[in-house]
């Protein structure tokens, strides 16, 4: 553990990199949603459509919201030390009511710009906070038989692939909302199913319990090691098997390069088995890599990971704001004639307007250039004022 500030509670330095990295993956792909002009033309895992810089381009953005989501169940395990289990519940569920508000809020003008509520949206904090409803009351039992619950979802949920319900049948709503994903008339989009996300933030509870006090660090690196070793083993076993694990099985394609993207392209909506042990099995690995690491570079990274909401909800304020008025100047369109409808594009950006994948990159570079002095700032500021609605931001 490393304090950042002589007036910071001290923190664990391995994890704040980890959820740093990743968040600054993570804008990747969020610019290019907005930037890149093929970006609502076709998902970039599309076999049929895809090439190799674009499929990865979007592949390694997948290992950003698991370990976001596992992350945040290690982090409410580690505030069981300085909070009663009690105190602990209710900033859980506080916490978990606050995300699903500020998505439907906040964050949906950031990400539409419009209060025009033709489309609810139901993406990772609202199932980051469902997670943590539910953890408030999981925490009163112990933190090995949360884990094993959460276990028992990553490794049991696909076992239902096979009910998939359509939306003219009787509870087709909630199964979307905890297990499907889709849509849900007539307007509402469900990306995130609960269940399997669930599966994740329990387990990173129940794996929190090795960064709590008296844990020999040695052992932590060992364990995390093993487990991220043997969860990636499984990925490539079962995957290879191709029967279980994931509703989209892989298949031999033109070539050897596509049949490997093939074989790594899981299904993240709903969240798969081995997409989970695709992107968690490496960051175990890492984060075990990270207990030793000494690098400045990546330590600088870190600074996003203490401050993820503040920088989550920023990001797409700035991304968003930049390539519209981009296209604004580009097409000469005015803003009054701009449609921030769903349905034509995202967030006024027409369907096709955009950028190729090359200047996609530069504006993420950009992006985290401009939100580093931002996060920054946000961190010292939260570092040395203890205001109690801090914890929620």
């Amino acid at each position: 553990m490393t304090p950042t500030d002589q007036n910071e509670k001290p923190r664990i330095s391995s994890i704040d990199l980890m959820r740093g990295i990743v968040m600054v993956i993570m804008a990747l792909d969020h610019v290019r949603d907005y930037f890149h002009a093929d970006a609502a033309l076709f998902d970039p895992t599309d076999m049929t459509q895809t090439n190799p810089a674009l499929f990865y381009t979007r592949w390694i953005t997948h290992f950003c919201a698991p370990t976001f989501v596992f992350l945040s169940g290690v982090s409410a395990r580690i505030g069981l030390q300085r909070k009663s289990t009690k105190e602990l519940s209710w900033l859980l569920f506080t916490r978990g009511v606050w995300l699903i508000v500020l998505e439907q809020t906040i964050f949906r003008f950031g990400f539409m710009f419009s209060w025009n509520y033709d489309m609810l949206i139901f993406l990772v904090l609202w199932v980051i906070g469902g997670s943590m409803i539910i953890l408030s009351g999981l925490i009163y039992l112990s933190p090995r038989i949360v884990l094993i619950i959460g276990l028992v979802l990553i490794f049991g949920h696909n076992a239902f692939d096979g009910l998939r319900l359509a939306p003219d049948e009787p509870g087709y709503g909630v199964w979307t909302f905890i297990m499907q994903s889709g849509f849900v008339p007539p307007g509402t989009v469900v990306p995130y199913a609960l269940i399997p996300w669930l599966g994740i933030l329990l387990a990173g509870y129940g794996a929190g319990t090795l960064y709590t006090e008296g844990v020999d660090a040695s052992y932590r690196k060992k364990i995390l090691f093993n487990a991220g070793l043997a969860a990636t083993i499984l990925f490539i076993v079962i995957r290879a098997v191709n029967i279980y694990g994931d509703i989209a099985p892989w298949a031999v394609q033109k070539n050897t390069l596509f049949t490997i993207m093939s074989f790594m392209n899981t299904t993240k909506y709903p969240v798969s088995l081995l997409f989970t042990l695709m992107t968690l099995g490496p960051v175990l690995m890492i984060l075990s890599w990270m207990e030793k690491s000494k690098s400045k570079a990546l330590e600088t990274v870190s600074v996003f990971g203490r401050v993820p909401l503040f920088y989550f909800v920023l990001h797409f304020y700035l991304i968003h704001a930049v390539a519209l008025v981009l296209y604004m100047i580009t097409s000469g369109t005015p803003w009054s004639q701009i449609d921030f409808s769903f349905n034509t594009g995202l967030g006024g950006i027409p369907r096709g307007a955009g950028y190729d994948l090359g200047w996609t990159y530069v504006a993420w570079f950009g992006t985290i250039l401009v939100m580093y002095p931002m996060c920054t700032w946000y961190n010292r500021y939260k570092s040395t004022h203890k205001s109690w609605w801090l914890s929620y931001l």
